[in-house]
Formats: structure tokens, sequence, C-alpha cells
């Protein structure tokens, strides 16, 4: 049976690369890093050797890059962290987050009693400036703006840069959920006026359970997590070193190629859209997923017209070709429960149609994509 992946922005391949340095750690390096003999001191160096990598490229400091086991740990620890010790009282972010925001936000409200107020988006979701600003001068208490970069569902990019100076000029944090974003493209967190960002290493075809939080030195931000005195006291536990030497092989790999390897995604998204648009006449792109300029080049959401009973079907069609895509995200999978995002923008008689979130990489082709637009015609006259 041919098998295709298209399911990239679920999690994706580890490069061969990476995995070669990570046998090297798992085979040489397996000294505790904490130690103060010469094995655990290799593997100490090793990560601060990744930890200053990372920084480099994000134009930050070594000291404002801490890893953790991935975006939901880092996610939950910035915004947990901001209340309990940055005096946050407001919360602003949007109905189509990511759970580790949204269902961290509404625990905190909760538990702490704040404030969590949603922006307005328009119909392809994106945030309405004008109403942020307003969220922002509704009252004198402190807030912090949590909104991601890119949509893990719909892919939608927002204007980092320009809400990032709206929270300025309100004395506002600003956090972004940056998951789908690092190492699909470039940050410069001295140009974007960025508090907290948050990154995952298997979105970028690095290794599961290591990713990164961007903390701004002197944010305030004391620990969630106590014990040893690891990532300069911040995160304790015996650190994963393997993972993290393969977050930084995934890291450079994909930020030294990024312009080669983005074009040709880019390229694969491009036919996908127009062969779509050719072959299943009355298909429709959700949210700005199929623009180039408005969405991340990695992915579309796609509602397809087809017979909501008979849509039933689909996903179990696609698995038995070979086809791996997702309908809505794949922390949702297994969930009786819609996409909270499309249910957020659909208008209801798109909502009935069956949408399903393809992704793409590098490795993937467009004869995978021919197989799957063929089958995905042969499904519809079926």
């Amino acid at each position: 049976m041919r098998k295709v992946y298209l399911d990239n922005a679920a999690t994706t391949q580890v490069r061969k690369n990476v995995i070669d340095k990570m046998q090297e750690a798992l085979g040489d390096f397996y000294g505790n890093p904490s130690s103060t003999h010469s094995y655990g001191r290799s593997a100490k160096s090793a990560i601060e050797k990744a930890r200053k990598t990372i920084a480099k490229y994000l134009n930050a400091h070594p000291s404002e890059i801490i890893f953790t086991s991935g975006g939901t740990e880092a996610d939950n620890m910035i915004l947990r962290c901001a209340v309990r010790d940055l005096g946050i009282r407001t919360i602003i972010t949007s109905k189509i987050e990511h759970h580790a925001v949204l269902h961290t936000a509404e625990e905190l409200e909760i538990e702490y009693g704040i404030t969590l107020l949603y922006v307005d988006l328009d119909t392809d979701g994106n945030p309405k400036h004008s109403h942020l600003e307003q969220l922002l001068q509704q009252n004198d208490t402190k807030k912090l703006v949590s909104l991601m970069h890119i949509n893990n569902e719909i892919g939608n990019k927002i204007d980092v840069d320009s809400i990032s100076e709206l929270c300025l000029r309100n004395n506002a944090l600003f956090h972004s959920d940056t998951v789908q974003s690092i190492g699909h493209y470039p940050w410069d967190v001295q140009r974007t006026k960025i508090d907290f960002l948050t990154a995952a290493a298997h979105k970028f075809h690095g290794p599961k359970g290591i990713g990164f939080a961007f903390i701004r030195r002197n944010s305030g931000l004391k620990p969630l997590i106590f014990g040893g005195s690891q990532e300069r006291g911040f995160r304790a536990g015996t650190e994963p070193f393997h993972n993290i030497v393969g977050l930084e092989e995934a890291f450079v790999t994909s930020y030294d190629n990024l312009e080669e390897e983005k074009a040709y995604v880019t390229g694969l998204k491009q036919y996908f859209v127009e062969e779509l648009k050719r072959k299943l006449p009355g298909v429709h792109f959700n949210g700005n997923s199929g623009s180039i300029e408005k969405s991340t080049y990695t992915l579309v959401n796609v509602c397809l017209p087809f017979d909501p009973q008979k849509a039933l079907m689909l996903l179990f069609h696609l698995d038995i070709k070979g086809i791996a895509c997702s309908k809505g995200s794949a922390c949702q999978s297994g969930s009786d429960k819609g996409s909270h995002v499309l249910a957020e923008i659909l208008p209801k008689e798109r909502l009935g149609k069956p949408s399903l979130r393809f992704s793409f990489s590098i490795y993937n082709t467009k004869e995978e994509l021919d197989y799957v637009i063929d089958e995905l015609v042969a499904f519809a006259n079926s």
C-alpha cells in the first residue's frame, strides 16, 4: 500500500542527521549534566552550546532560553508564572488559540480570579487590532496578551510586530505560542519586542519531548518546577541531553536551509491548492489557508463539498489508502468534539461539511499530492 504523510503540523519526520546526533549523544555522552566529573561536564558543555546556538539565531541572550518538554509545558509555565509572579490580572487571547493556552487561561480565571478577555476575529479568523486596543485600554489592571503567531489548524499568520508595538504602547506583556513558526520563519526578538515565545522540536524535524521557552531577561518569572538547579534554577529536573542536542541539530539545519526548503514546500502548497480548485469544484479553504501571503506555507485546511453523511467515512477511506492527514489538530483526535477553531469562524452551512488539514514538509512530493487529490476525487464520485 502506498503511504503518504500529510500531517506535518501534528509532527514531522526526524531528519537523519538529527537521529545520528542523538545516537551519538546516547552512546558517548551519558553523564548527568549536573555531575562535576568529566562525563557530566561534557554533557553540560553541549547543553550550553545548544542554548547559545538557539539564542544566536533568535538574537536573544542565552540566559533567555529555557529548555522544556515542549510547547504545552512552555505555554503553561509562562501564563501561570506571569499571573502568580508578575501581578497579571487580565489575560487577553482569542478563542482559536491552542488549548495549551485556552485551557490554561480558563484555569487561571478560576484559580486566581483573573479577568479573561477574547479579542474579536474577522470572518477568516484574524484578530481585529482595533478591538485588541480597546481591550488593552479597558481597565487599569496589568495585562498579558497571548496570541499565536501561526494558527495550528488554519495556518493564519498574525502581525506579531504590530501587536508587540500595541502591547508596548499600552504597558502590556506579549506572549506568543510560536510552535508552528519556529524552524519555519526567522525571528529577531530584539526587533520584535515580544516578552515570551514557545517552541517544540518535533514541529521542525526534531525529536518529540523537547522544546524551549524564550523568556526575556529580568522578566520576574520564578520557577514552576522545583528541585535541583538545572536550567539556571528555573526548571528543575535532569536535562534530556540527547533530546537537547537533537533539538539544536534540527533547529540549525532548518534555519541554515530555510530559504531553499521554504521555496520547495511553498511550491507544494501552491500546487495542491490549484489542483484542488481545478479537480474539486466547490472546495473552500478555511481561514486564510489558501493564501501564501496570509498563512503559513506549511498547511491548508480544506472544506470539501461532500455530503455530511458520506463524509463520515472520509478519514477512514484516506487511511486505508495510506494517506495521513488530520481532522482539526492532532491534539483533538479521539475526541467527539469538532474543531473549536472552525466552530468559531465557519458559517453554519460549511460546518456541516467535512474539513481536513493537510500539512506539508520537504519529504513530500507533487506525485504524492496527485495521489491524494485523485483519491479525494474518487471518493467524491463513488
